[in-house]
């Protein structure tokens, strides 16, 4: 007989049901994706080839895909995945043809990768307003 019963942790995504008979026997403990300062810190500390334009644009543009209607929105591991295939590729901000090429790291099905592309698609149309709608400057 053991001196101590044992301790197990089971994680879970809720992508299969828990028995009841061992719902039961568990007490729950929700995790939160977190708030966009804690979800930069991780990503410098996990991906620390990034840089900080990159970590930040990323941020923002997954907190911005999370509030989409999807069928599984992006989580921590997803982000961190995103933004190391982003860095290896030499991207260093949220522009162009290549980010678009990554969107099926954070998107797990066509459905979601298509409300992806049409988020990123928006952003850089409004980055691209409002760049044009800025004054020039002289110096």
């Amino acid at each position: 007989m053991a001196e101590r019963r044992p301790v197990v942790v089971l994680t879970s995504n809720r992508s299969r049901e828990l028995h009841d008979a061992l719902r039961r026997r568990c007490l729950y403990h929700w995790i939160d994706f977190p708030a966009p300062a804690r979800v930069a810190e991780i990503l410098r500390r996990s991906v620390p080839a990034a840089n900080e334009s990159l970590i930040a644009s990323a941020t923002g543009f997954i907190g911005r895909v999370r509030e989409l209607d999807l069928d599984k929105a992006p989580g921590m591991a997803e982000t961190i995945d995103w933004v190391s295939a982003l860095s290896a590729l030499g991207v260093a901000e949220l522009v162009g043809s290549e980010v678009i090429r990554t969107l099926s790291a954070i998107a797990k099905t066509p459905d979601d990768r298509i409300a992806i592309s049409d988020a990123f698609v928006g952003l850089q149309s409004a980055q691209s307003r409002s760049a044009a709608a800025e004054p020039e400057r002289t110096s």
